[in-house]
């Protein structure tokens, strides 16, 4: 088995350098959620020396709520948003002679276009008028998928290490109890079951067929770097080699 291993950087979590000793490819925020254009360059940089996979990782603009409340926009509004985060690390990183490897979104933004292929497509297709080249990461089995298929757009299908999922592929809300997984040893083993499977297992334990191309554990939790270390280490004990897509 091969997966990649992403975890999303430049929010100013603090463990940026050491999750890119672990990872294999980096979310870099675009600066509207988090972080900043100091931080992105940063970031870009630190993660390309270290040979980690390059990507956008776009939200709403949405500061106070680190890009987590949902809000109506029309496409003309996310076309401009997305085409503004992207164009600015796209600048950032030619700047510094580094290429963009992929394209992922962040938050409430990410969880509504996996239940909106059109919302889904407006974003991706606002990324791609910008970098034509970016891989898409979708949130595998959701809509997220069926705009990527129907655009025949290069994608990649992610699954999450540290979160629970409904029987449609989808996330589970934050809020609800067992939402966000805290054990490393735990979610390590799940991955792995899911792996095997070939598919997302939901928390009622639905099984959901999908292809499974990257992992993602989310860096701006207090147990990521741990996450990851027991993650590599299970995957790679297990004889799964982690690489960039």
């Amino acid at each position: 088995m091969n997966t990649d291993l992403n975890a999303d950087m430049g929010e100013g979590a603090g463990s940026d350098d050491a999750l890119c000793d672990v990872v294999t490819s980096a979310n870099i925020c675009a600066g509207l959620h988090a972080g900043g254009p100091l931080e992105m360059a940063r970031v870009l940089r630190m993660a390309a020396g270290k040979g980690v996979g390059l990507g956008a990782h776009p939200g709403f603009d949405d500061r106070a709520n680190f890009g987590r409340t949902r809000m109506v926009l029309s496409v003309d509004e996310i076309t401009d948003l997305i085409t503004y985060q992207t164009g600015a690390m796209q600048a950032v990183a030619q700047a510094s002679g580094l290429r963009l490897n992929h394209f992922k979104l962040h938050g409430a933004l990410a969880n509504m276009a996996s239940e909106d292929a059109t919302l889904a497509r407006a974003c991706y297709e606002a990324a791609l008028g910008v970098v034509p080249d970016l891989k898409i990461m979708v949130l595998a089995a959701t809509a997220q998928e069926a705009a990527v298929r129907e655009m025949k757009a290069a994608w990649v299908g992610e699954i999450f290490a540290d979160r629970t999922y409904n029987d449609d592929a989808t996330l589970m809300d934050r809020a609800l109890p067992g939402a966000v997984l805290h054990d490393a040893s735990a979610a390590a083993e799940r991955i792995l079951t899911m792996l095997r499977a070939g598919a997302i297992i939901a928390k009622s334990g639905h099984q959901i067929p999908t292809k499974i191309d990257t992992i993602c554990l989310h860096g701006d939790t207090a147990e990521a770097l741990e996450m990851a270390r027991a993650l590599r280490a299970q995957l790679q004990a297990a004889g799964v080699t982690l690489a960039r897509f």
